[in-house]
């Protein structure tokens, strides 16, 4: 009889273990809608990582600039937690050096220009604990009119290689600041330590006739190896980029006999291009 209820008592017991240990898990897992909904954004310039954490307020009818965001006060641009960028890599801004590293992005807003402010503290709650000591860079911006949009947005304009612009986006206004990335300095010292990537990094130099130099050598390094159709072929481009056409003609031929006997044949059209470029460079030899 004893063994009866203590089963039973176990057993209630054990439920409404359960039923706890349910309603805790649902509790820690429950994820209620934002006012201002968290969002991220990124873009490569180059082989450089920009990424922007931060969360989307509303106008919602309300007066903006000069009223919810007061002006000449440190804000955190955004809602909620700290609005945050990341650099994969040292960068300028407004051509101002800033390295690589994660920043908590505030700024002053004002009726003219506006302060940006880089700050190392990249963890505190918006900017109520901000200290100008731990700016790690402050660059002016000249604020636009703009179409209006109901929820803050950070977008990034006129993207090249090597830079681009940062752009905050709000209600009937855009705030543009510009990152720039050497990204030929950073592709040269990471294929410099890389050795299997010196033949792809030489490709992206011809093609965008810079670092010749140091394409030439990861080029005759990789022939010294193995003559290829790609590093012969990349040979010959390189010579055409530094008008030396009978090198390039040269070289192309002696890619294209490479082609023949490769055990894995080239792209077909990677061959005819070539064909067609040497025809080129033969008129001019």
């Amino acid at each position: 009889m004893r063994t009866s209820r203590f089963r039973v008592l176990a057993g209630l017991a054990g439920a409404v273990a359960l039923h706890l240990a349910a309603g805790a898990a649902f509790a820690q897992q429950i994820d209620l809608p934002r006012p201002s909904p968290n969002a991220w954004v990124s873009q490569m310039v180059g082989v450089t990582k920009i990424s922007i954490t931060y969360s989307r307020p509303g106008v919602k009818g309300r007066k903006i600039w000069g009223g919810l965001v007061p002006y000449g006060e440190v804000w955190r641009s955004g809602a909620n937690e700290n609005t945050t960028i990341t650099f994969s890599t040292p960068v300028k801004v407004e051509g101002h050096d800033l390295p690589a590293g994660t920043y908590g992005l505030q700024t002053i807003p004002t009726a003219g220009d506006w302060t940006i402010i880089f700050s190392k503290d990249a963890k505190e709650w918006g900017a109520f604990s901000y200290k100008q000591e731990d700016d790690a860079l402050r660059v002016q911006a000249k604020p636009q009119p703009a179409e209006m949009l109901e929820r803050l947005a950070y977008e990034f304009d006129d993207l090249t290689d090597t830079s681009a612009k940062v752009v905050l986006h709000w209600e009937k206004l855009k705030v543009p600041f510009t990152v720039t990335a050497d990204t030929t300095k950073l592709l040269v010292s990471k294929a410099n330590e890389d050795a299997k990537s010196q033949l792809q990094a030489a490709g992206w130099c011809i093609q965008n006739n810079t670092c010749l130099d140091d394409a030439g050598r990861w080029v005759d390094a990789s022939i010294a190896q193995q003559e290829t159709f790609g590093n012969l072929r990349a040979k010959a481009l390189l010579l055409a980029k530094k008008k030396d056409a009978k090198g390039a003609v040269s070289y192309g031929e002696k890619a294209l006999a490479a082609a023949k006997t490769a055990k894995q044949p080239p792209n077909p059209q990677a061959v005819k291009d070539l064909e067609g470029m040497i025809a080129d460079w033969k008129k001019g030899a």
